[in-house]
């Protein structure tokens, strides 16, 4: 489900710009975890087992970490600068967890860009209500007008 009403596509090398932004929310319920396990292959307890979560540091289930950090790769594949990008390098740091039911805002903002090289710098953003759950950088090769 995407958050807003911003357009999906491909933004070209030539069309970026310094502060651009793009964001989209969604719900990490019960049914996104199972999937993302069941893709990803990531049985591990703290996300699928509320009892053994509520032993550990936690105390209760959380979300896996990469499942959020995959809104991020969904903003910059599909809006900024979105079709055609290709994923060069991605720094996270993960600052709080998501639990079930939580509602996450992913948002890349440009920081850098070499028309030359096509290279995209992007500051990444997770968020829940007004806590930040993942904060880092990309970089990509933004697509070209053939």
């Amino acid at each position: 489900m995407r958050g807003h009403d911003l357009p999906v596509g491909t933004l070209y090398i030539d069309e970026l710009e310094v502060g651009m932004s793009r964001f989209l929310e969604r719900l990490i319920d019960d049914e996104a975890i199972h999937a993302f396990a069941v893709l990803s292959s990531d049985h591990n307890p703290i996300h699928m087992d509320e009892e053994y979560a509520n032993g550990t540091p936690f105390q209760g289930r959380i979300a896996h970490g990469m499942l959020g950090a995959g809104l991020i790769s969904a903003v910059i594949g599909e809006q900024l600068p979105g079709h055609g990008t290709i994923y060069l390098k991605q720094e996270l740091t993960f600052t709080a967890p998501v639990r079930p039911g939580d509602r996450v805002r992913a948002e890349v903002v440009i920081h850098d860009i070499d028309i030359r090289t096509r290279r995209v710098g992007l500051d990444c953003i997770c968020t829940v209500g007004d806590t930040v759950v993942i904060k880092g950088k990309a970089l990509v090769l933004a697509p070209r007008r053939e």
